[in-house]
């Protein structure tokens, strides 16, 4: 791992990440209004099958948060200054975004939809598809040729797992692996916001207007 020169990439890098954030909020608060009203076509006639989906989508949500908080062990703090190459890393360009779309995938499924979760983990891609060319064109330009080698064997997104490497030690931030760790977290209040849509959704109060496999 080589140490960036300074410069602005740091910053510009930074306000990459921060409009990646904004964008996955507006796409968060747009998906919420039609699944006020989106119900499970399993539900209730194949209720094995819509808890089958929801409890997938629980164990992905917490693979999500272990996995982030695991690359975080590598990535913490060095982004702007490092081309971190190991761990996670060594699998893919990008294991923090591949850990999250798992992760939204599995909020999707508690709604019982199979279509539901695909569209919405879709939608995370395609932001992260589009935040990761302009990551990556600064990394290529800080690191040039090193980058070059690193993108030549490391996929972007799907981990392939021949290529693991790993070091003995390694310099953590404590502080940046809790913050990443409860901020992952959060993911888990997807469970009991299904529950009470769903609920109101029996009880009449929110109309199903739509139900998906």
């Amino acid at each position: 791992m080589r140490m960036s020169q300074g410069g602005p990439f740091p910053d510009k890098l930074q306000k990459i990440q921060r409009r990646r954030k904004l964008i996955l909020r507006a796409v968060f608060g747009l998906a919420l209004l039609p699944i006020l009203v989106i119900g499970s076509f399993w539900w209730p006639t194949a209720k094995v099958i819509s808890k089958t989906i929801e409890w997938t989508g629980i164990v992905l949500i917490f693979v999500c948060i272990f996995g982030r908080t695991w690359c975080t062990l590598y990535i913490g703090g060095r982004k702007k200054r490092q081309l971190v190459t190991l761990g996670p890393y060594s699998l893919c360009r990008n294991p923090l975004y591949t850990f999250t779309v798992l992760g939204v995938l599995g909020i999707g499924a508690q709604f019982g939809s199979m279509v539901v979760a695909g569209t919405m983990a879709l939608a995370t891609f395609a932001v992260f598809a589009s935040v990761v060319r302009r990551e990556e064109a600064f990394l290529a330009g800080t690191f040039g040729a090193e980058f070059a080698r690193y993108a030549e064997r490391v996929p972007a997104f799907l981990p392939r797992f021949s290529g693991w490497k790993d070091v003995e030690e390694l310099s953590v931030s404590p502080h940046l692996i809790y913050r990443t760790f409860w901020d992952a977290t959060l993911f888990l209040l997807a469970i009991p916001a299904s529950e009470l849509i769903e609920t109101l959704q029996r009880q009449g109060t929110l109309p199903v207007l739509l139900r998906l496999p």
